[in-house]
């Protein structure tokens, strides 16, 4: 098997410029490697370096870098530290642009890219009036491609756009722009008064049209899709191939989603408004291959592109292909209540998890998973007359579900429940709440014929098993090609023993939400084999989805193991906040000291929150902000961590002091402090997350919820004929 990286026919040039920025800022680093005390003999040699890559003036094309219209200049952020040292910027002028006297409190390099910007340096000294200052001109240094100017903090100087020529030139900083609140500008070339000046108010990001990103999409080479909105507005509007990933969450979901810093990452939102910021927060968190879509998704939109509604979109669009192309048989709930309730020999299986079966089921159904079905069916069907039916709350479950068993060539009859347990409540029937999963252990002669019915719906979906060898080689190439690795057992299973940095995917899900787990198309997918039939199954339907590359792994019996969940990553690039213990809130609360703010989700919000906050979504959140400053800024979510986050970034932002709850609600409630419920204060609707009809109190809206949704999901193979996807590739029977 290939362990090559594929590429485009040519390599794009989003490629290249990561490549030669990221070997800029390593040179650059070696050199000088503490940015806040570089010295001028070093910064003379980042200076050649710098000049070097400003000669590659087709890293920088007007189609991803562009002056904004009505304004005469652009900066766009190449590459930022951490703590905001070497900062590298793209800086674009129209002709005639030119800077009043100013420093910089931090060396800066200029080199040439594109156009004449001449430098006048001038020395800056103090005069009797403490408010005054007199500027002395020192020197003209005229930056062209091929040359560059090195000034100090406190060198002072003027810039101008000369010879009708737009221009276009690297900075590089010791420190970025936006952490530089103290510099300042003269009134005039001699000096005089002078005051502070904010950073630039925009920061931009390298483009790309819609066009190169559908080629990009439709192309060889990796690449992760990333919606910066909240998951709900997301849900109403969206490109296919993204995933959700939202910019006040990132720091939980992007070492999941997009594991590989050097991986091409496209963002995408409305209209570019929030797809800048998280751009700045993945360039310092070290990401270095960044695009934004050019005017996000209105911008698809009026070019005519398709744009589809709804969550988990390629996964529930497969299953409608399946079924369309399989067809998959199908019974509809007055055939399944007939069959049940004269006695048939027939099983009913909920292919959801076994939370969601606790949450509801049909009254009959049984607990098994759709990673699980061929692993344990034969324990609840072992007699080849008995009439399998899979259900889910929807379709696409039921219908992969049922599919699953007829390819691995099961004996019995088996079916999908048409439109699920929706169908099954529109129908007027009622349906069972908190029943308990009780999975049936497979052995001998069942779990030999699992497995060689697995091991053949591998075969035919063209993945196969990797080496200890293989694997590490894999590992290995992590910097240059993404490798996701998941462990698709049991909750129970994966947390009694798992290896160590193998994440929980339960299979069913894996397929079911696929893009909740990874987004990098085109990356490797490793799954581990321990039993012969659940990695097998999962990676095959994995494989006819078509976006990334599968291979199976089995461990060794004397493989070292890890217990317990998942461990969860969390990326900081703020200061962070102070946190608040339970009892210290609710005194403040009392007092009428604190101001309180869930920004987890609506639904948990709703089913239990902390007495006197209300909910906003993360990014909506600066509307709701009290104007006093009296009153502390407190944030809660479930356990404490994603307030933590965003409370660390909400301060650096409106400067001012931003408290999280420690360990979150679930904190509170520990404490034997009441929850409130229900939906009085909510203020951002269901932004964060699509509301599922289930969840709806009132009736006949619930069921015109179902009725829609499901309409929408049959509709998503014609969806798919008119946006031209071409990825899923379904096995035949042999």
């Amino acid at each position: 098997m290939s362990t090559s990286v594929p590429t485009s026919a040519a390599e794009n040039i989003h490629d290249q410029r990561a490549e030669a920025v990221r070997e800029f800022i390593a040179q650059a680093r070696r050199l000088a490697p503490d940015a806040a005390s570089a010295t001028p003999g070093q910064l003379a040699e980042v200076a050649t370096l710098l000049e070097a890559l400003g000669r590659r003036r087709e890293l920088f094309p007007a189609e991803a870098f562009a002056v904004v219209p009505g304004r005469p200049t652009a900066i766009y952020r190449l590459a930022e530290d951490l703590d905001g040292g070497h900062a590298l910027y793209l800086s674009l002028g129209a002709p005639g642009k030119a800077q009043p006297p100013h420093d910089h409190t931090t060396w800066a390099i200029i080199a040439g890219v594109q156009g004449n910007e001449r430098n006048e340096v001038y020395a800056r000294e103090r005069s009797a009036d403490p408010l005054r200052d007199v500027l002395t001109h020192v020197k003209r240094v005229e930056v062209q491609p091929g040359s560059s100017i090195v000034l100090g903090p406190a060198d002072v100087h003027t810039i101008e756009l000369v010879d009708d020529e737009p221009g276009a030139h690297l900075h590089f900083y010791g420190l970025a722009l936006d952490r530089l609140h103290g510099r300042v500008v003269f009134e005039s070339t001699a000096g005089g008064t002078y005051r502070t000046f904010s950073p630039p108010a925009a920061i931009y990001h390298a483009r790309i049209s819609a066009q190169a990103l559908q080629d990009e999409l439709r192309g060889g080479g990796e690449i992760a899709l990333l919606d910066v909105r909240e998951a709900g507005r997301h849900a109403r509007r969206h490109l296919l191939h993204v995933a959700p990933a939202p910019l006040w969450r990132l720091e939980l979901l992007i070492d999941r989603l997009a594991p590989r810093r050097g991986a091409r990452i496209v963002l995408v939102d409305d209209d570019e408004t929030l797809a800048h910021q998280a751009a700045a927060k993945l360039a310092r968190l070290g990401w270095t291959n960044i695009s934004v879509l050019a005017g996000g998704t209105d911008a698809w939109e009026r070019e005519g592109r398709e744009l589809f509604s709804g969550t988990n979109v390629p996964s529930k669009a497969f299953g409608e292909v399946i079924e369309h192309e399989k067809r998959t048989p199908w019974i509809d709930v007055d055939e399944l209540d007939a069959r049940v309730a004269r006695g048939d020999d027939i099983v009913v299986v909920d292919s959801r998890t076994p939370e969601e079966f606790h949450n509801f089921t049909l009254p009959f159904a049984h607990s098994l998973p759709g990673a699980e079905l061929v692993y344990r069916i034969r324990e609840l069907a072992p007699d080849p007359g008995t009439f399998v039916v899979v259900n889910c709350a929807g379709r696409t479950r039921s219908i992969v579900g049922a599919q699953t068993l007829i390819d691995a060539g099961i004996p019995n009859r088996v079916a999908s429940l048409r439109n699920g347990t929706m169908e099954w409540l529109l129908s007027g029937r009622e349906l069972a709440y908190g029943r308990h999963a009780a999975l049936p252990e497979p052995d001998g002669q069942a779990l030999a014929a699992a497995r060689q019915q697995a091991a053949e719906v591998a075969r035919r979906a063209g993945i196969a098993h990797i080496d200890t060898a293989t694997l590490q080689a894999f590992e290995a190439e992590q910097g240059v090609r993404t490798l996701y690795k998941f462990d698709v057992r049991t909750r129970e299973e994966y947390e009694a023993g798992h290896l160590e940095g193998w994440r929980w995917a339960p299979g069913g899900q894996l397929v079911q939400a696929t893009d909740e787990y990874l987004a990098t198309r085109r990356a490797r997918v490793v799954l581990a084999d321990w039993d012969g039939v659940r990695a097998l199954t999962t990676g095959a339907w994995l494989a006819q989805l078509g976006a990334v590359e599968v291979y199976l792994y089995q461990p060794a019996a004397s493989a070292a193991l890890q217990s317990g969940p998942e461990p969860r990553r969390v990326l900081r690039h703020r200061p962070d906040a102070p946190g608040l213990r339970p009892d210290a809130l609710r005194i403040a609360l009392d007092r009428g000291e604190a101001v309180l703010f869930d920004v987890d989700s609506r639904l948990a919000y709703e089913r239990g929150h902390v007495p006197r906050s209300r909910y906003s979504a993360p990014d909506r959140l600066a509307e709701f902000l009290p104007e006093d400053r009296d009153r502390t800024i407190v944030l809660t979510s479930a356990d404490g961590v994603l307030a933590s986050i965003v409370a660390a970034e909400l301060a650096w932002r409106i400067q001012r002091p931003v408290h999280y709850l420690l360990g979150g609600t679930r904190a509170w409630e520990k404490q034997g402090l009441e929850l409130a419920r229900g939906a009085q204060g909510v203020l951002t609707g269901d932004d964060d997350q699509s509301i599922s009809p289930y969840l709806f109190d009132d009736l006949a809206a619930r069921d015109q919820g179902f009725r829609d949704y499901l309409d929408w999901e049959l509709g998503l193979v014609a969806q798919l004929e008119r946006e031209g996807s071409r990825d899923f590739r379904l096995i035949e029977r042999e």
